[in-house]
């Protein structure tokens, strides 16, 4: 879903004015420390009900403030407001309550495009596994449900594990076997999808002449069944009460990008970790779409500016199909060899947003 008109009230650094942000190409161009990102980021709070940038809710309230507010508008009269004040938030949609954040991802899906991407490409894995959870996510509503409940079950055997609570531990085994068994099926019929989009728009890119290939490695490995897993859950009880941490489970799973010699990334330069992490979010975008049918809306903060003239054009190329894209860019980039005649440009000047 595509927003016509954005206002933001104490939030960040940003002017409390009301933004025309009526098309489907928006270029925000300025230097640093002049807004660009925290007006992405109001747009991602209306599409998640929170912040992609670090911090809590009381990060975004301007220097000095207690509370916050976002407001977005479409042209067909759907409004989304998200507030914050004094440790309390609220959403609300067409001034209805929305309770689970969940309802928001739904209806409108945001893909960010950011330098912090770089952390999926090196190979972190608690990085890589929240991005293919969000990727998952963005698809399925239930997938968020299982991953909540596994997590409040690993927390509880984690607490109980350093607690030496032995009377719950059986119980605890067979909840995290049996969310924790849904969680890999899911995560594997999502890899193997997501790589056959990935793997070919990456070569595009990159034109490495090689096949780079996304693996979905559980930590659970030849256990067909829940009960299975209890048992060798209780088998290696000991190490885990010695340690107080669950040591085995979806929360250790790892995704790794190959090629014929193994571990790409281990070897990549700077330049195709790069390339690595915004083909990650193409094909993000993709899978939500060929999974859903609908179109998210991409926010694009500074991407082009590591790459080199060709692949910045081939990366503008392959972006995929959307609602709605924000561009920000540094008043030096070409960024009028990328818009089109219905582009709206602001210069962007200490939080006000000025039409070029």
């Amino acid at each position: 879903m595509a927003f016509s008109l954005i206002e933001t009230i104490a939030f960040r650094n940003l002017d409390d004015k009301k933004v025309n942000i009526d098309s489907s190409s928006i270029f925000i161009v300025g230097e640093n420390g002049q807004g660009k990102t925290n007006f992405l980021d109001a747009v991602y709070t209306l599409c998640y009900g929170s912040s992609f940038r670090q911090g809590n809710d009381s990060s975004s309230a301007r220097l000095g403030d207690r509370a916050w507010c976002v407001k977005g508008n479409n042209k067909e009269g759907y409004k989304c407001v998200v507030s914050w004040k004094d440790g309390s938030k609220s959403i609300t949609e067409n001034e209805k309550t929305v309770y689970d954040r969940k309802t928001l991802v739904e209806r409108n899906p945001a893909i960010v495009f950011c330098h912090e991407d770089m952390e999926f490409a090196r190979g972190e894995p608690e990085r890589r596994r929240f991005f293919f959870d969000q990727t998952a996510s963005l698809v399925s509503a239930s997938y968020i449900d299982l991953l909540r409940l596994y997590r409040r079950a690993l927390k509880a055997r984690n607490m109980a594990l350093k607690e030496k609570s032995m009377d719950i531990l059986d119980v605890l085994d067979l909840q995290i076997a049996i969310y924790g068994i849904g969680l890999c099926e899911e995560r594997l019929k999502m890899a193997a999808a997501f790589d056959q989009v990935f793997a070919p728009r990456f070569e595009e890119v990159a034109r490495l002449g090689t096949r780079i290939s996304l693996e979905y490695k559980p930590s659970w490995k030849n256990l067909d069944s829940a009960e299975e897993i209890a048992k060798n859950l209780g088998a290696s009880r000991e190490k885990e009460l010695i340690l107080g941490t669950s040591l085995s489970g979806p929360h250790r799973d790892r995704f790794v990008f190959t090629d014929d010699n193994g571990d790409f990334s281990g070897r990549a330069s700077t330049g195709q970790l790069r390339l690595l992490s915004l083909t990650l979010r193409i094909a993000q975008a993709e899978y939500y779409s060929a999974s859903t049918g609908r179109y998210p809306t991409l926010l694009l903060d500074d991407v082009l500016l590591e790459l080199d003239p060709d692949k910045k054009q081939r990366f503008m190329s392959l972006l995929p199909k959307h609602e709605q894209a924000f561009f920000t860019f540094l008043p030096g980039e070409p960024f009028g060899n990328y818009k089109s005649r219905y582009t709206l440009v602001y210069w962007a000047d200490n939080g006000r947003f000025l039409p070029a």
